[in-house]
């Protein structure tokens, strides 16, 4: 029971205790006490405070609760809608996902009722600081797990090129890429892979999912990436692993008039890009299971257009700005203000004027929630396909 409801009793029997003899009173502390769950000397003491309140003093001290439950409430509609991000990266999208929520009528609370405009209004004014305070709450406590590595050193390497930076500065086409293993707790036999493919300097990103990583199937995968790449792909720069680092791959990145680089063996801030995005959306969406089944390829690749829509549109980023060693930590330092890859794109004065136009047509035709609901879809599908397909326990 809360403290304005436990107000709400007392202040409804007091009159009624205050006129009755000590029988009566009893009577009344054995009823409050039952309801209340209160020790009855707390009771008593919580009675006669009220009997010496002056009427005409204020409720409470201190200044009145601006950010109402209400108001918390509709902050958290809004932080489901975004994936559950920290309150920095939510911040800065607070105003578009409130004025896209409205125009499809989805702007409801837990009871399925619009949001009131004084809620909306104060959700609005609310600053980052704030965001973050209340979005802390909501957060939950996540384990961390590491995956196993499957980067194998390709006998090629030594004809490509080593490029460690500075990637700031680099025209929007750059991207990084890197796999990831669907492998469980075993590298043993066939699996899926995801390609990522991170653009630098907006932080676009493009996902595809392939059975194993033979080299064909990278190149076909990396065919694909291009052509849902919204700019033109001038360099590509992925570790030393062999399904990246081979002769199909080299003359087809020759042929596409694409620069082919590659990060330092054992040096993945070579790929810092590309290796954030790993963990941030591969891991968080497809998690550490085993995906060891070729049906299930179709499926993922179709969460990932959802997935690349929904985080490239709608998912703020902040970009490190500084990373130094203090004693046995690194001390990061990033962006005030997140942007998402799209909000970057639009800004980038290297990016054509035709393909903003063609970004903008897009995004107003978007919903965060239902990208949202849609990928949580396909999740479930593509969960319920797998269990289905798994051998039975002996």
């Amino acid at each position: 029971m809360n403290m304005a409801t436990k107000n709400d009793i007392f202040q409804e029997f007091l009159k009624e205790y205050l006129a009755n003899n000590r029988g009566g009173k009893g009577k009344i502390l054995d009823h409050v006490t039952a309801v209340t769950k209160m020790h009855r000397k707390a009771v008593i003491r919580k009675f006669a405070a009220k009997q010496m309140k002056d009427p005409c003093e204020q409720e409470g001290r201190g200044r009145k609760t601006y950010y109402t439950p209400d108001v918390t409430s509709a902050l958290k509609t809004l932080w489901q809608a975004a994936n559950e991000p920290c309150g920095e990266l939510l911040h800065p999208m607070i105003f578009e996902y409130v004025t896209i929520l409205r125009r499809d009528g989805m702007w409801l609370d837990e009871l399925r009722n619009p949001h009131s405009d004084a809620t909306t209004i104060k959700l609005l004014a609310m600053s980052a600081e704030t965001v973050r305070r209340r979005v802390s709450k909501f957060l939950k406590v996540r384990g961390k797990k590491r995956g196993i590595s499957a980067t194998r050193p390709s006998h090629l390497k030594a004809i490509i090129p080593i490029f460690k930076g500075p990637w700031r500065g680099l025209s929007p086409g750059h991207c990084q890429l890197d796999t990831v293993a669907h492998c469980g707790n075993t590298l043993l036999g066939d699996f899926i892979y995801s390609v990522n493919a991170t653009e630098s300097a907006t932080y676009w990103l493009v996902l595809r999912a392939q059975w194993n990583k033979g080299q064909r199937a990278t190149v076909e995968s990396m065919k694909e990436m291009q052509r849902r790449l919204p700019i033109r792909w001038l360099g590509a720069h992925p570790d030393t692993g062999s399904e990246f680092i081979n002769w199909v791959a080299k003359e087809w990145f020759d042929s596409e008039n694409i620069d082919l680089t590659r990060s330092e063996p054992g040096k993945k801030n070579d790929n810092m890009y590309v290796e954030e995005r790993n963990g941030h959306v591969v891991r968080k969406y497809l998690g550490y299971l085993r995906l060891d089944d070729p049906l299930l390829v179709p499926l993922v690749n179709e969460m990932y257009e959802v997935l690349a829509d929904y985080l490239n549109h709608f998912q703020a980023v902040r970009r490190t700005i500084e990373k130094k060693r203090v004693g046995a930590k690194y001390v990061r330092k990033y962006e005030k203000i997140a942007k998402t890859p799209y909000q970057r794109m639009l800004e980038h004065s290297e990016v054509p004027v035709d393909t903003k136009q063609e970004l903008r047509n897009k995004h107003e035709q978007l919903n965060p929630l239902l990208l949202k609901q849609q990928i949580d879809t396909l999740l479930t599908r593509m969960m319920k396909n797998r269990s289905m397909r798994m051998p039975p326990k002996r």
